[in-house]
């Protein structure tokens, strides 16, 4: 008799693991088709890192605008430069890197060169991008651009930018209420997205 409930009570556990597997798998074919079917609608993985690349980008040229006119402070903004070169959109890059970016460059350096009095300090940073788009190897501008190192840079500025501006500003509920300070606080925020991202669908 003890035997037989032991036999009977092994026999529940076992129909009650497959039943238990079962379900589980029931729920990964679940969230499956739910992840499927919010890919096809939102247009897609790419497309949520097309736009996220836009959005950083965006980002980081507010922000070099902002440490231009009325954001002074002591960080090493100009890291900047390379963030918005590794995170410009495939057109905009191609578009700089040809004969425009060229143009804007060749611009640039004879005000530069020949009119310093009338080259404003506010163009050097974006004349360095344009040099940069212009000059860089082809190793930077595409081999290391559109990998994972590309992107992992974006995200080792977009920290270091992040904790520098958290500690100019006294403290993270100061970056957040000052007068100045959550507008460049979301900026920051905003170019930390896209490598966080990008870094998860380089390794998906």
């Amino acid at each position: 008799m003890a035997r037989t409930d032991y036999l009977k009570m092994a026999t529940d556990q076992t129909v009650g693991e497959v039943s238990m597997d079962a379900d589980l798998r029931e729920f990964a074919n679940a969230a499956k088709r739910l992840a499927n079917h919010a890919i096809l609608l939102g247009g897609g993985l790419g497309f949520g890192t097309s736009f996220l690349k836009w959005l950083a980008c965006i980002a980081a040229i507010y922000l070099l605008i902002l440490d231009r006119t009325n954001w002074k402070t002591n960080m090493l903004t100009s890291l900047l430069v390379p963030y918005i070169f590794l995170s410009l959109p495939s057109i905009l890059f191609s578009l700089l890197r040809g004969e425009v970016g060229k143009w804007i460059a060749f611009i640039a350096i004879v005000l530069r060169l020949f009119f310093p009095r009338h080259f404003p300090d506010w163009l050097e940073m974006p004349g360095s991008l344009i040099l940069l788009l212009v000059a860089a190897p082809s190793l930077f501008a595409h081999t290391v651009k559109d990998s994972w190192i590309g992107v992992l840079i974006c995200l080792v500025i977009g920290c270091y930018l992040l904790q520098e501006h958290i500690r100019a500003s006294g403290g993270f509920r100061n970056a957040f209420t000052k007068t100045h300070g959550y507008s460049n606080t979301i900026g920051i925020v905003l170019i930390l997205v896209y490598p966080v991202w990008g870094l998860i669908m380089k390794f998906l």
